[in-house]
């Protein structure tokens, strides 16, 4: 069966501190996988969307980890290269008192994801998928990995295919804010969809309602933009209209991290499936809900029986 679904970008291993407080007060921690284009593949395969991702892994025992565990979730790993001279990123999380956004400590530069080149792009292969998923954070590794994404974008346009984007702001793999808004706002003019967050999109676009934050995209050619809200859910500006969906109410926040690759999760899939906008973007709301709740990336992002059972 074809590949549904294809994404580029850097997996981590992430180890996460056992307790509250400085990492350096952790004496043991939770390993994990990381990557906001990973995160997404997992969560699109677990809903029974077949997944292709691109990637570079060392063959050390971090690569080793994560390509076995991208493997175990039943997404194609046939180009990911595994390169014994290379060494594979991985990131430090702490945790934080009450939940909210946890101190992330990243060690990837220089990583084999970095060495990406578009050279490497399997161009049938890719072509011949229905959907391809782009953010923010694999184009700002390196100039190569910039020009790969740049590359996998025009290809997949070329072909009549669709591509959805998320910013997945990392000001600290940009050398300005500058440079990193202005490549951001260039790869959402080339998506079909659009999901920034409504901080991400004010510091984007200078608007600060997100009526005029969907507007900017739309002007510049994405056919439906999801500005996400947090709690408060999200809004819609598409072709077929407009409209804001509620969040789902959470019992306790765990960890805001990955919330956005649970949202576009939902989003894709429904859409892929045919769903009508405000039901894509409800299941992306419900997602996202789960995944706030869990210490990890993936573990709130729900099988297709718990997605059956939500009636979502």
């Amino acid at each position: 069966m074809g590949i549904d679904v294809v994404t580029f970008g850097e997996a981590m291993m992430m180890l996460v501190a056992d307790r509250p407080g400085p990492l350096e007060h952790a004496e043991s921690f939770i390993k994990r996988t990381a990557g906001a284009e990973t995160n997404v593949a997992i969560g699109l395969a677990r809903l029974g969307v077949k997944v292709g991702w691109v990637s570079r892994l060392g063959t050390d025992s971090i690569g080793r980890f994560l390509i076995h565990a991208m493997q175990r979730e039943g997404i194609d790993c046939s180009h990911v290269v595994c390169d014994a001279a290379q060494r594979s990123g991985m990131q430090f999380k702490g945790r934080v008192e009450g939940g909210g956004d946890p101190p992330v400590e990243y060690h990837r530069k220089g990583s084999a994801a970095s060495l990406m080149q578009p050279e490497q792009i399997d161009v049938p292969w890719l072509t011949a998928a229905r959907h391809l998923h782009a953010t923010g954070v694999f184009p700002a590794l390196s100039p190569s990995c910039y020009a790969t994404a740049q590359r996998s974008i025009e290809l997949m346009r070329a072909a009549g295919r669709t591509v959805s984007f998320d910013p997945n702001l990392r000001p600290t793999l940009w050398p300005s804010p500058e440079r990193m808004r202005e490549a951001i706002n260039g790869f959402a003019a080339q998506a079909d969809w659009v999901l920034p967050g409504i901080e991400e999109g004010r510091f984007l676009t200078g608007a600060d309602t997100p009526e005029e934050i969907a507007r900017f995209y739309r002007e510049r050619g994405a056919k439906l933009v999801i500005v996400k809200l947090g709690a408060e859910g999200a809004y819609w500006h598409g072709e077929a209209g407009a409209g804001r969906v509620p969040g789902f109410p959470v019992a306790q926040v765990v960890d805001t991290v990955g919330a956005g690759d649970g949202f576009a999760v939902g989003v894709i899939s429904a859409l892929l499936e045919g769903r009508e906008v405000p039901d894509a973007v409800r299941r992306g709301a419900w997602i996202g809900a789960r995944a706030v709740q869990v210490i990890g990336d993936t573990e709130g992002l729900p099988t297709r029986a718990e997605l059956d059972g939500a009636g979502l």
